[in-house]
């Protein structure tokens, strides 16, 4: 057993900032951490993932439809649907990997859309 927790260490910055909360053997927990205004360009994975706002706001675009996610709100993507991401409020999301899928690929949307 491993418990762990997506609420310690709550620290928003100038960046989005990410965190592998745990992996198991089917899938990677990911931690995303976008204060007010930040936003996360359009980008699309190979694998399906599941996204829950743990806390906060977000406008959640989905192949150009605008989604108003609140906290609480789950969602899941398939493979190769183009998506972005923009905080309404400080928001808190939680990301659901495959196994199969990288971190590397998250962080790397996560430096384009700072550029």
């Amino acid at each position: 057993m491993l418990l762990t927790s997506f609420q310690e260490d709550l620290i928003f910055g100038d960046k989005v900032k990410t965190k592998v909360i745990l992996e198991t053997s089917f899938s990677k927990e990911i931690r995303i951490l976008l204060k007010a205004g930040q936003v996360m360009k359009q980008h699309q994975t190979k694998f399906p993932i599941v996204v829950h706002l743990l806390k906060g706001e977000i406008d959640f675009g989905v192949e150009n439809t605008m989604h108003s996610i609140k906290e609480g709100d789950v969602l899941t993507l398939d493979a190769n649907v183009p998506h972005d991401l923009s905080a309404i409020k400080d928001s808190v999301v939680r990301l659901t990997l495959s196994k199969s899928d990288d971190v590397a690929r998250v962080e790397k949307v996560i430096e384009e859309s700072d550029q």
